[in-house]
């Protein structure tokens, strides 16, 4: 027994001295989470003003569009592949609408914010601290921030804790320019200093000169998007005329007829997104969520 015990010690002793020779890296960072697809949804959602919608009830009411339309579709044509087509653009169609609204939206809060910041900006200038600053434009800031800060004013009234109403602000937001407004009031609370100021005004500078030239920009490319845009679209257009009569749909019911579905499906979705690619302008990402 006594040979087992001192063996056990000295085995004990070899494993921890293999052990401390592995010193994990200081300078290691830890790995962050990609944004995944509900991530995204949920993005859109709160940018598209639907707050109190999850990515699963989306989801549940692509669903029931794709559903509706595939019966309605097949009992009016009785051609399965068309209904198939209609009902995947009708199944897309609810996360296109809410992403639609999302950049909408976003090109009203880009003209927003910098007036928010310079509002934040005078608060600080007049005294105030920074959470009275940001809970004052809950009552002053522009119109579609106001209650975003007004439940952060509500939070830090009930809980006193700065960094974790900055944390559910950013989600009420989900907003890029938000997520670095954010991150710098936060930094700037913890080391302080009196550059705060400067800093606010050279991001509501920066923000007005990015929206005025991304509206310029936007403007020219508009009548390229719309026109590719309609080239698209314009064969299905023809396809749902052409469904109400039988006779001009049953050769889409053989095997070729899906085929070619199938094949113009394929090169409709690639241009789109070639056309995506190319004609519009990078979105920002939500880098400091």
């Amino acid at each position: 027994m006594r040979h087992l015990m001192v063996g056990l010690l000295l085995g004990i002793g070899v494993f921890c001295i293999w052990w401390s020779c592995w010193v994990p890296d200081a300078d290691a960072t830890p790995r962050v989470r990609r944004p995944g697809l509900a991530d995204r949804l949920q993005d859109d959602l709160v940018q598209a003003g639907y707050d109190g919608m999850r990515p699963r009830t989306l989801l549940v009411a692509c669903v029931i569009a794709l559903t509706l339309v595939f019966a309605i579709v097949l009992a009016v044509t009785t051609v399965v592949p068309i209904a198939v087509c209609f009902a995947a653009m009708a199944g897309y169609a609810p996360i296109a609408l809410v992403r639609m609204r999302a950049r909408r939206r976003r090109a009203v809060m880009r003209d927003l914010w910098p007036d928010a910041v310079d509002n934040i900006a005078s608060g600080v200038r007049a005294g105030l601290a920074l959470p009275e600053a940001l809970s004052q434009l809950g009552q002053r800031g522009p119109e579609e921030l106001r209650p975003a800060f007004r439940d952060f004013a509500e939070d830090y009234r009930a809980t006193g804790r700065f960094h974790d109403c900055l944390d559910r602000l950013k989600d009420r937001l989900s907003d890029p320019v938000g997520d670095r407004l954010v991150e710098s009031l936060r930094i700037a609370r913890e080391v302080g200093g009196s550059d705060l100021g400067r800093l606010l005004r050279t991001l509501s500078t920066f923000l007005r000169e990015d929206a005025r030239t991304r509206a310029e920009l936007e403007t020219r490319q508009g009548w390229t998007v719309n026109a590719a845009r309609l080239a698209v679209a314009a064969p299905w257009v023809v396809l749902a005329f052409m469904s109400g009569r039988a006779e001009s749909v049953q050769a889409y019911s053989t095997a070729t007829g899906a085929a070619v579905l199938a094949v113009g499906a394929a090169v409709s979705v690639a241009a789109y997104r070639v056309m995506l690619h190319i004609g519009r302008l990078p979105e920002d990402e939500r880098v400091l969520r």
